[in-house]
């Protein structure tokens, strides 16, 4: 038995010193370390001095506005885009189970019949020699490979992972889609209130010209001035069209975001948004580490690094001896009289050995063409976490400026209202000409549309927010399929 086992042990050992060479390939990148980001005055700012938690995944309730949240139900629901998502995540868990086949025994039917001229000068005896007769064959053949290295184990384990990487990249559409529904929304509400304004104005300008008339009757304005106030008119006219304009089109957006034709989008109604105060601000403390467990993008490309790892071992296994155990049970014959007789059963087992030792460098080739795509994913996953980390700080110099300039704002509205205000009621006593009223309009005009694009910009803001905080996701365990257990055994909606 000894000698057995050191006989074995040197015959391993030399298959193992014939192994092709795997060179000396190494990835050349390294992960970026989130909690070794510098955040930034703006992040620091917003993550002290209150406690915050993460956004909720449905964040977009905090608009209070029962139409978005129907909108964004049925575009979950019906949008082509995100069952394209939900589809490839299916295409990995299939994958998946692919990669699992190849770590379980094989085991099939094979049947041949055959009918052929057998040969005067083989191993056939006569009557069959040099005759035409029926050869056939029928058995049970099972194939298994041992898989001593882990190659097939490293596939499977990056299968699961790229499994995770499409659920992620599921989630990331799914926010992607809430957020463009939002946005869309918040413009419809912006260009409501845009033609609200015109219209305004343009009612104000109407009455100026009657006034106008009134007093070119009266003897006390000429032709001259009531014309120039009347050009002033279909200005306004073809802004409200092109209010229209842009609300039709963008009820076209949202009824296609939502999965369904133009024709829905003429039963949406005008957005009432609401958004409470500066609370929406404020950051969670643990910024920005969790967003590797937060972002469903940075997810994504954090699995993807895994996923490249395990196909660089599984590379490096390929440079090893592949031993393969085969088995067969069955019947063969020459003719039918005695084809399934006992005298007819065969049986076999044994092992299948490849041993790469020169292969033109395709070896290497591969396991530097996993290198290089590890290195890809790594820089991808850093480039991913930097870009997450600058949105956040983005998003919150926006909302920062967007709350100074609509205090600047308020106090320049409150100002051109009155002076529009005095300015009528002076040209109505005819006590101050035509211009000067229109001066005051288009200066009253000019602030309500900056606040109104404030405001807009200010609900969008949030949306950008909820975005890169991940808004709301937290990765969910993926299993190949449903009798299977969760890929690393732990609990769902745990954090990854």
């Amino acid at each position: 038995m000894k000698k057995i086992t050191y006989l074995c042990l040197v015959c391993l050992t030399a298959l193992l010193a014939a192994c092709a060479d795997m060179g000396n390939i190494k990835p050349q990148t390294q992960q970026v370390d989130a909690n070794k980001l510098v955040g930034g005055k703006e992040i620091a700012g917003s993550t002290q001095g209150v406690t915050v938690a993460w956004p909720q995944l449905e964040w977009w309730h905090a608009y209070g506005d029962p139409q978005l949240d129907g909108l964004i139900a049925a575009s979950l629901s019906d949008n082509p885009n995100l069952h394209i998502a939900e589809a490839r995540v299916r295409l990995a868990q299939n994958y998946a189970g692919l990669a699992e086949a190849a770590t379980l025994p094989s085991v099939g039917i094979a049947t041949s019949m055959t009918r052929q001229l057998f040969s005067e000068h083989d191993f056939i005896p006569p009557p069959e020699a040099g005759n035409y007769a029926w050869y056939n064959r029928a058995a049970v053949e099972a194939t298994y490979d041992l898989d001593l290295w882990g190659r097939h184990r490293q596939e499977l384990a990056s299968a699961l992972d790229e499994v995770k990487v499409a659920a992620a990249e599921s989630q990331m559409a799914r926010l992607a889609l809430e957020n463009n529904i939002v946005r869309s929304y918040v413009q419809l509400s912006l260009q409501f209130a845009l033609k609200d304004i015109a219209e305004e104005t343009l009612a104000h300008r109407e009455k100026a010209l009657h006034v106008m008339r009134q007093r070119m009757t009266a003897g006390l304005a000429t032709e001259v001035d009531v014309t120039q106030l009347e050009a002033a008119v279909p200005p306004l006219h073809m802004q409200i069209e092109q209010y229209e304009e842009s609300i039709t089109i963008l009820r076209h957006q949202l009824a296609a975001l939502s999965g369904k034709g133009p024709g829905e989008g003429e039963r949406i109604a005008r957005p009432v948004l609401a958004l409470d105060g500066r609370s929406w601000m404020q950051l969670p403390s643990a910024l920005p580490a969790d967003l590797i467990g937060r972002r469903p993008d940075v997810v994504a490309r954090r699995w993807g690094v895994e996923a490249a790892a395990k196909q660089i071992e599984a590379a490096k296994a390929s440079f090893y001896p592949n031993i393969n155990l085969m088995a067969f049970i069955g019947f063969q014959a020459i003719g039918f009289s005695k084809f399934l007789s006992g005298e007819s059963a065969i049986r076999g087992i044994g092992p299948a050995i490849s041993l790469p030792i020169f292969d033109g460098g395709r070896l290497r080739s591969n396991l530097g063409a996993h290198m290089a795509a590890y290195d890809m994913a790594v820089e991808s996953y850093n480039g991913t976490l930097i870009h997450a980390l600058e949105s956040v700080a983005n998003t919150l110099v926006v909302a920062q400026s967007l709350q100074q300039q609509k205090h600047l704002n308020d106090g320049a509205l409150a100002t051109a209202g009155k002076a529009r205000a005095l300015t009528s009621k002076g040209f109505a006593a005819g006590m101050s000409d035509f211009l000067l009223l229109l001066n005051s309009e288009v200066a009253l005009l000019a602030q309500q549309q900056q606040q109104a694009q404030i405001t807009a910009r200010m609900l969008e803001s949030h949306a950008a927010l909820m975005l890169a905080l991940g808004g709301g996701y937290l990765p969910v365990q993926v299993a190949v399929e449903a009798n299977t257990p969760p890929v690393d055994g732990g609990k769902a909606g745990t954090h990854e």
